[in-house]
């Protein structure tokens, strides 16, 4: 029986090096990086674990009480304090999105409407965005934390829409989107407004965009044409991590390795933007 090693690597930018920070003889996904620099937060079986930025020591189980099936849709507020999470709720088995505090403790339902799968969350904490099954549309939408209003800001006719996520002006959400065939980088303003394909590749289907926190390079996953449909994201392919400018330009390949879904669900940027995280795998 085949099981999965997950290696947990930085990629540093200024170097253009990367290397392997941590190996896990087990599934781990989806590396975001807290604000203050000090931790990695990682999901697998369900719980988030949090890891020193060096890999050293021994990862920490983030207590969530009740919110025990979490994906890999996981994001760490602005201010450190709180982390929100998908969680695949035991009524219906739908994902619905939570929050808890980052230090552990019971979570707070923000969409009691699902499936509601977390993406992104605004740098003034006041909204999140995610995608969201309405009816039999798959699309991008944004919710008012105080108000609980929803707002669906793509049309599924239009195709599937995903992985949305803020800026850190707060101006922008860039996702991903299949309207003009392949899976490709969008961008619009917070209300849907000025929607702009930021990607044109021929032979690749981009996915999950994560803007730098000054704000200048975008990094994003990138499956090869013919792996896969357009509108999937899977484990256990060869990927390519690929960056660009967050103003628009030709974008380029920084790494090469088998992964895919689970390898850069969200931002794993560190607060300096010189490093990211990810993860590769091997099948054994």
């Amino acid at each position: 029986m085949s099981k999965t090693i997950s290696r947990l690597e930085i990629y540093d930018m200024e170097s253009g090096t990367h290397k392997v920070i941590r190996e896990f003889d087990f599934l781990i996904e989806a590396p975001n990086w807290s604000p203050d620099g000090k931790w990695l937060v990682y999901n697998s079986e369900g719980r988030l674990y949090r890891i020193a930025a060096d890999g050293r020591g021994e990862p920490s189980l983030i207590e969530s009480g009740l919110a025990v099936r979490c994906n890999n849709d996981h994001v760490i507020s602005s201010d450190g304090k709180q982390i929100a999470v998908s969680h695949h709720t035991a009524e219906d088995g739908n994902s619905r999105i939570y929050t808890f505090p980052f230090e552990g403790g019971e979570p707070k339902l923000v969409t009691p409407l699902g499936p509601s799968y977390l993406h992104g969350w605004s740098p003034d904490m006041k909204q999140m965005t995610y995608c969201a099954f309405r009816g039999d549309a798959h699309v991008v939408h944004t919710i008012d934390m105080a108000s609980g209003k929803e707002t669906p800001l793509t049309e599924g006719k239009d195709g599937l829409s995903d992985g949305p996520e803020y800026c850190p002006c707060g101006k922008y959400i860039w996702f991903n989107w299949v309207k003009t065939g392949l899976m490709q980088v969008w961008r619009m303003k917070t209300d849907g407004s000025e929607q702009t394909q930021m990607t044109f590749d021929e032979d690749l289907n981009s996915w999950f965009p994560h803007v730098s926190p000054d704000g200048k390079l975008v990094v994003y996953i990138a499956y090869h044409k013919g792996d896969l449909k357009p509108d999937e994201h899977l484990p256990n392919k060869n990927v390519l991590l690929r960056i660009m400018p967050a103003e628009g330009g030709t974008p380029k390949t920084i790494v090469e390795l088998f992964g895919g879904q689970g390898t850069i669900n969200v931002n794993s940027w560190s607060p300096d933007s010189k490093k990211f995280a990810y993860v590769s795998y091997e099948i054994v």
